[in-house]
Formats: structure tokens, sequence, C-alpha cells
């Protein structure tokens, strides 16, 4: 039950032009407790993704637009090779070239095994390249994958917690420096004025004394030194 819930709270989008295809990865995606949505088309996937092309910019970067982006979270995308219009690998391609969909995994199916096609979609990025029809035991190799970008995210949203909380124990560290220092400077400065007004005190009744004593009575002073008279 505990592995059942942790499940749901991945995501899977699977792209596939078959619709026979599609319920089957659904089915099986789904009996695994996971959330799935499909679609039949790259360019569909890449529009719930929340992709689009900026034209204006000389380098093609690619971005998500915050009007298009979906609320639900996707885990991973999970792809046909052969599609009309755009291949899984083109779909591949687009979501590793977007600084915003690169770290969702990508796995790629085909019911043709061509070694060619295998080795140049896990060089573009492919987590994975599975033969259809997709089987149970398929399903258990995305869950590795999901829970790697799981870990990333929860560690994208502590980082800037972890260091708003050091930037806040500092400034409450230097702002109880600064009291410090203000409430100990004057308390400093009065001591070393009471210090200096009592040795004042001292001084002056010292003097007072000697000036009081008369001549015959004034206090010897030697240099370290005792004469002895007979």
């Amino acid at each position: 039950m505990g592995m059942a819930a942790a499940d749901s709270q991945f995501h899977v989008l699977a792209v596939d032009d078959s619709l026979i295809d599609r319920k089957l990865v659904e089915r099986l995606l789904k009996n695994s407790y996971f959330q799935v949505t499909t679609v039949d088309s790259g360019s569909k996937a890449l529009e719930f993704l929340g992709w689009h092309e900026d034209d204006r910019t000389k380098s093609n970067e690619t971005s998500v637009s915050p009007k298009n982006h979906q609320e639900v979270e996707v885990n991973l995308v999970i792809t046909d090779y052969c599609m009309p219009g755009m291949t899984g690998y083109d779909l591949l391609k687009k979501m590793k070239e977007s600084s915003s969909l690169r770290n969702i995994p990508v796995v790629i199916m085909s019911s043709e095994n061509v070694p060619s096609r295998i080795t140049r979609c896990l060089e573009e990025g492919a987590e994975e390249f599975f033969l259809k029809p997709m089987k149970l035991s398929d399903v258990n190799k995305l869950r590795p994958h999901m829970m790697k970008t799981k870990c990333n995210d929860d560690n994208i949203i502590e980082e800037p917690e972890k260091q708003e909380k050091q930037e806040s124990n500092k400034e409450d560290t230097t702002t109880q420096e600064t009291d410090d220092v203000q409430l100990q400077t004057p308390q400093s400065l009065q001591e070393q004025l009471n210090g200096n007004n009592n040795n004042n005190n001292n001084n002056n009744k010292r003097k007072s004394i000697d000036d009081g004593l008369p001549p015959d009575r004034t206090r010897p002073r030697y240099n370290g030194l005792t004469v002895m008279s007979n």
C-alpha cells in the first residue's frame, strides 16, 4: 500500500499515434498506480508540456510558456519512435534542447529492433529503449528514473529555502552583535570615566595631605638607600 501511494505521485505522459498501443501503455501504467496522460503525437506532447519555440532568438533556444504550462508535473515521457509528423526521436531532441524540459526522463518504444536507432536515441539522452509491446517488466524499469527526478525537484525546492534560512540567521547574528556593541559602549565609557575620576580623586587627596604637613614632618623620600645616623 505504501508503494502504491508513492507511485501515485508520479505522472507519466505517454505518446503514441496507435490507439491500441496507447491503451496498452495506459493500462499497464495505471495498474502500477501511476498517473497517466496520453496524446497521439509529438507536437501535442510538447503542447501539453508547455513547450514553444521562440523564433525571436537567433540561437533557437526553447522555453516553457507560463501561460500554457501544465499545473500537473510530468515525471517521465514515454513515446513511440515511429510517428507521422514528429518522430519520437525528434520529440526527444526538442526536449533535451530545452532548458526547462531536459531533466524530464524520456523512454523510447519501437516495434522494430534496429541497433543503430537504439544507439542514436540513447546517445541523445533517452533513459531506456523498449521493444513493443510494452510489458510489466518494462514498467518496473521506469520507477528509478522517476525517483531520480523527484529527488532533484525536492533539492531544487529545499536549496533556496536553506539559503534563505542561512541569510536570515546571518542577519540575526549581525543585528545581535550590533546591539551588543551599542549596549556595551556607553557602559564601557562610563566605567572608564569613573575609573579616571577615582584615580584623580586619590591623587588630589594625597597631594592635599602632603601639602598640609609641616616641613619637618614631610615624608622622607629615598632613592632606594637607607641612611643610618647616630
